[in-house]
């Protein structure tokens, strides 16, 4: 039908719509993963004559909330129950292989394929025949096609397993574009031969353009801001940003330990910012938050039975925008998600970061903030009261240099959608050719 459609508008002397491919984790409940989409749409949608495509984890909600075609990330065999069950004795071979055989096709069908933001090509909860094998097809088929890809303002490493580092870096090495939130995430890619001039062959250009690999800031950053609220009484309201962590690997079994540790930490943090008199307001960044989020309230409640409702709230948030309202009745942020960090910022907010990966860290340096990082798995409890006892003293300079680092940020957003309008096939192909 859409080849119909395009010779239709060929033979009418229209330039037929340009075939757009979005790629990722979309969807299914991350509202960092959904604010890059949306920032990329945003850009996207000012641009006639393009038909998009999102390849996610949950194509029904992105359909439902953006208004565009969601097609699946991995793909069921054909054939009932019995090609499942062979499907799981044959430990998803026939699933994977069927899903990549679709994305080589699918791919190669379009005109460009964009990877908008997120950590894409680190192996955080998936091994090789997950993610990275879903990303490498993909860039195949649209290399084979002809298509142009490109990875905007991604987020990289670590890859901890062999064959989804050299998935994810052939992946990478096929794109015509590549940029990256942070120079931690571009060190790494080089780390592994994916720069700048270095061919998926292998081969190095040495005339290669000097803005490839640019490092541009996080896509969330040129979404709209919410006003900022008045502060709702005396004292100081702390967002707390809680993540169901289990470690690297997301094991829910093997990393309850884990999990279990990062609570009590931050369950003793809470109750001494109570005892200080702040206000506290849990905040999530993924739906799978949620529950670790009810755990520690409960735990923070049977402690303090007499603690007044508004000195601590819980309410879940479907979006970074709604996340960012919350954000915005707050003085001061601690948190673990990335995306959590950068409401903040946008906000103005001084933020301290307890992190799983250095992205957070890269972040807060270039805020000015490197003092204010912990890790979540090495986190000292101590430690963390000595730094926001010197983040609060400090927070009316560290929110002026923050604004200031924003309004930068913004427009560096800026001088990526002129290259990207330069670089990506974006208008009719009539147009194009003219």
């Amino acid at each position: 039908m859409m080849a119909a459609r395009r010779d239709e508008a060929v033979r009418h002397g229209a330039a037929p719509a340009r075939r757009v491919v979005l790629f990722g984790l979309f969807g299914s409940g991350n509202s960092g993963n959904d604010a890059s989409l949306e920032a990329m749409l945003g850009f996207l949608r000012r641009r006639p004559g393009i038909e998009l495509t999102c390849i996610c984890s949950a194509p029904e909600q992105v359909a439902t909330r953006y208004g565009i075609r969601g097609v699946a990330i991995g793909a069921r065999p054909a054939g009932g129950r019995l090609v499942e069950v062979a499907d799981r004795l044959l430990g998803g071979l026939p699933r994977r292989a069927a899903g990549f055989g679709r994305a080589v096709l699918m791919a190669s069908r379009a005109d460009a394929l964009i990877f908008p933001g997120t950590g894409i090509l680190d192996d955080f909860g998936t091994g090789p025949f997950g993610l990275p094998l879903a990303v490498f097809g993909w860039c195949l088929g649209a290399r084979l096609g002809g298509a142009r890809i490109a990875f905007v303002s991604i987020g990289a490493g670590p890859i901890h397993h062999p064959l989804s580092r050299w998935l994810m870096g052939r992946a990478a090495a096929m794109a015509q574009y590549r940029s990256y939130r942070d120079t931690v995430s571009r060190d790494f890619m080089a780390g592994i031969g994916v720069a700048a001039g270095v061919a998926a062959d292998g081969t190095v250009d040495v005339k290669a353009d000097a803005e490839h690999d640019a490092v541009f800031p996080d896509l969330a950053f040129a979404l709209p801001t919410p006003p900022v609220a008045a502060a709702p009484g005396p004292g100081l309201t702390v967002g707390l940003g809680v993540m169901g962590y289990y470690g690297w690997s997301h094991d829910l079994q093997a990393g309850a330990g884990i999990h279990r540790t990062y609570l009590d930490k931050l369950r003793r943090f809470t109750l001494w910012l109570l005892d200080q008199g702040c206000r506290v307001r849990l905040l999530t960044g993924d739906a799978g938050d949620r529950d670790t989020v009810a755990a520690l309230a409960a735990a923070l409640r049977a402690e303090r039975p007499d603690l007044a409702a508004d000195r601590l709230s819980a309410e879940p948030t479907a979006d970074l925008q709604a996340l960012m309202g919350q954000i915005a009745g707050t003085d001061l942020v601690v948190a673990t998600r990335f995306h959590n960090i950068v409401a903040a910022l946008k906000l103005g907010r001084p933020v301290l970061s307890i992190g799983y990966a250095s992205k957070n860290d890269d972040l807060l340096a270039a805020m000015g903030l490197a003092d204010f990082c912990q890790h979540i798995e090495t986190l000292d409890v101590d430690r963390l009261i000595r730094q926001f006892t010197a983040l609060r003293q400090g927070r009316a300079a560290h929110g002026r240099r923050i604004r200031a680092r924003v309004a930068v940020y913004r427009r560096r957003l800026d001088e990526q959608d002129a290259l990207l309008a330069a670089r990506l096939p974006l208008a009719g192909r009539k147009e194009q050719g003219a």
